[in-house]
């Protein structure tokens, strides 16, 4: 697949694009997105499901604070989590290439996006000097020329004591790699270049963590929508038509778990991730004391 491993464990495209190829390939992606994205709407269930995330992810990092902080949301998409925050009573401030998609679905809180390339933008954020309790950084590291260059500059925009949550696709899994051994699927459907230069698992996350500056204190998986592949009736890779009715399930039973008590729903994740499933992994770094 024209992948190469890299010393800390994750997978990344052997031949890269240049900073400039890439950045052509999301002006161009993200012109598209921004036309059909007032196209995209949540039903009730999937927007309850996206908050839900948010909520057990904020219930890992909620005990470091006594009080509200500041936030920033690097790579903010559609600005759930900023939303999320600014509700809480927080400082926030998010950063995306685009404005569509925020526009759309969290334009009560529009004011508090940065839009423009997102590396300027954190280029501008170290030289202003701005640091913040919690660094957000939810499916964008994957996406990156040099993911670890980018978790050791995130070192710069964090106080002390303050908290980096990372999300990733949890790739190369041991439920991928058995559905492929075992005839499941017939290629490693979750490789998709250019838009994922990395792949990472939660052996790796830890790795380039701990590489770069920052002690990992919990992981979470999410729900392992993979275990459908399982199935041949649910096999959402094999046969494209059922792909809706497992996301649907995956949605309902995520909002069924989220329901039950918050420690519960932590371990249950936390044992998910220790597994090596889960479809995203979610990694909660404190900047090391010995940094």
């Amino acid at each position: 697949e024209g992948l190469v491993r890299h010393e800390l464990g994750f997978w990344e495209v052997a031949n890269k694009p240049t900073l400039d190829e890439l950045r052509e390939y999301y002006e161009k992606k993200y012109y598209q997105e921004a036309r059909g994205s007032y196209e995209i709407s949540y039903t009730e269930d999937e927007l309850r499901y996206i908050q839900t995330k948010i909520e057990q992810r904020w219930n890992i990092i909620a005990p470091q604070f006594s009080a509200t902080g500041s936030m920033l949301d690097v790579g903010c998409g559609e600005g759930f989590a900023v939303a999320a925050f600014a509700e809480k009573g927080w400082q926030v401030r998010g950063l995306d290439f685009s404005r569509a998609g925020f526009e759309a679905q969290n334009p009560g809180h529009a004011k508090l996006l940065v839009s423009g390339d997102l590396f300027d933008l954190l280029e501008e954020e170290r030289e202003t000097g701005n640091r913040y309790d919690v660094v957000w950084l939810q499916n964008v590291l994957e996406h990156v020329l040099d993911p670890v260059g980018l978790m050791r500059s995130l070192q710069q925009l964090t106080l002390p004591g303050g908290a980096l949550v990372v999300t990733v696709p949890n790739d190369f899994s041991i439920l991928q790699l058995k559905a492929l051994k075992a005839g499941k699927i017939e290629k490693p459907f979750w490789v998709a270049v250019p838009d994922h230069m990395s792949y990472f698992s939660n052996e790796s996350l830890r790795a380039i963590g701990s590489a770069t500056g920052w002690d990992c204190f919990e992981m979470l998986g999410d729900f392992p929508v993979d275990w459908f592949l399982y199935n041949d009736a649910s096999n959402y890779i094999a046969e494209r038509s059922v792909g809706k009715k497992a996301h649907r399930a995956r949605v309902e039973l995520e909002n069924l778990i989220g329901e039950q008590r918050t420690e519960d729903v932590a371990a249950f994740f936390s044992a998910i991730a220790r597994l090596g499933m889960g479809r995203d992994l979610t990694a909660f770094f404190t900047p090391s004391r010995d940094d």
